[in-house]
């Protein structure tokens, strides 16, 4: 939806770059497909998630990209989860992504890295298809299309997966990380009912 916002539109260069964050619904068909990850909350038909946005000029796009994978970075170094950046090989990017690096978490139940975060350079190819274009100046004709950049910031459900998983203690009791306390009322941990 956010990239929708600017459709058929001429940007003026000057209020470039435009960064936004947004919170929505998402919606997944394939939720169990193929006997992968049917089980848990992991892989849901409807999940949350906080992204990242944003429309540039296309020389800064690439700089845009890094900036966004250190924000996502940011994020679960500050939830101290165990992490790794992949670049996402050529042929697993799919039709819109012109690069795409995902951020993995160990999941010590699963014994595995599992995907949280996809960030993404689409380059001109959202904005070719939305109309959405810049100019340099005003009463000039458009230069060119914007590239679109977009990166999870978090995913709720994989995030709260990884939380539990990294953060159980043997006694069942849940450590809060320390970035999420003061949201949770200073609780340090959460502790079986039982």
């Amino acid at each position: 939806p956010m990239a929708a916002m600017y459709m058929n539109e001429v940007l003026k260069a000057e209020e470039l770059p435009i960064k936004l964050v947004g919170v929505s619904a998402n919606f997944r068909k394939e939720a169990g497909a193929h006997g992968k990850d049917t089980r848990g909350i992991f892989r849901t038909h409807q999940f949350n998630k906080i992204e990242q946005f944003v429309f540039c000029k296309p020389e800064h796009s690439w700089k845009i990209h890094e900036e966004l994978i250190r924000n996502a970075e940011e994020l679960v170094q500050k939830l101290g989860l165990p992490y790794r950046v992949v670049n996402v090989c050529t042929g697993d990017l799919g039709t819109v992504a012109a690069k795409k690096y995902d951020v993995e978490v160990w999941m010590p139940a699963q014994k595995a890295y599992r995907e949280i975060i996809s960030c993404s350079n689409c380059t001109d190819y959202q904005a070719r298809r939305l109309n959405i274009k810049y100019r340099e100046k005003e009463g000039e004709p458009p230069k060119g299309f914007v590239h679109t950049l977009n990166s999870t910031a978090l995913a709720t459900g994989r995030t709260i997966v990884a939380i539990l998983e990294n953060y159980q203690q043997e006694d069942g009791s849940v450590i809060i990380p320390e970035a999420l306390r003061k949201y949770m009322g200073s609780i340090e941990r959460i502790k079986p009912t039982r």
